[in-house]
């Protein structure tokens, strides 16, 4: 069915499996917040443990794993390593996730008003790139 559309191509396992491990690793909410505050400008690992609200040890270790995924790169300055997001691509990927999240239809979302569990919505806020 889908071979007989026109340009219709899958992606190779090798790029199936590295879009994965990016969307692993942008499943936690304080890599989130690290990566929009390094898209906003570089910044030292205590200043990113104070914006993202976490210990300088779990964000040096966030730090570590988004860096082997090629989502960040550092600058040594002497004894100090300054971060940024490593591309434009990052920006727009993170970009559209915060962008999903603000347009899910949350009236089938497990928190919708009049569900079961009397759980309320989420409120979303426009975010900006």
């Amino acid at each position: 069915m889908h071979t007989s559309l026109p340009d219709f191509e899958m992606p190779s396992e090798e790029q199936v499996h590295l879009a994965a491990e990016s969307f692993r690793l942008l499943s936690d909410p304080t890599r989130i917040k690290i990566l929009w505050a390094l898209l906003q400008g570089e910044s030292s690992v205590a200043c990113l443990a104070e914006l993202a609200d976490a210990a300088p040890t779990a964000v040096s270790q966030h730090l570590a794993k988004l860096r082997l995924a090629g989502l960040v790169k550092g600058r040594r300055e002497g004894t100090f390593v300054y971060y940024s997001a490593a591309d434009e691509h990052v920006r727009r990927l993170l970009s559209q996730g915060l962008y999903h999240a603000d347009h899910i239809d949350r009236d089938d979302s497990p928190t919708a008003p009049g569900r079961a569990d009397g759980a309320q919505p989420a409120r979303h806020h426009r975010r900006s790139p």
